[in-house]
């Protein structure tokens, strides 16, 4: 029973802290997830690869380029701010540039 009881803990305490990192569920554009191919925990992945570091924003939006529908990520890397687009639909890095006046 007290095996059952801490594990019962820690699945808790995950999923709590899962939906804390994505602002309880419910982040920028969430109302769109029904249209996208791509999980937001896939996203998040694929821009972390292609940008290694953390993760400060996200939102889901309708943009051009790509299929129309991409995952945002501001990324703190390196004392910078980068912008990574993922699409929605196929997973692709379509955007990857540091914010602000010195592109990268």
């Amino acid at each position: 029973m007290r095996k059952l009881l801490c594990f019962t803990a820690a699945a808790s305490l995950g999923a709590t802290g899962a939906m804390a990192a994505t602002g309880g569920g419910r982040f920028a554009g969430s109302e769109l997830l029904p249209l996208a191919k791509v999980s937001l925990a896939q996203a998040r992945a694929t821009a972390t690869a292609s940008r290694p570091g953390r993760i400060t924003d996200q939102e889901l939006e309708k943009e051009s380029g790509g299929t129309g529908l991409r995952y945002s990520f501001d990324i703190k890397s390196a004392g910078k701010t980068f912008e990574v687009g993922v699409d929605a639909r196929t997973g692709k890095v379509l955007e990857n540039k540091s914010e602000g006046a010195n592109p990268d």
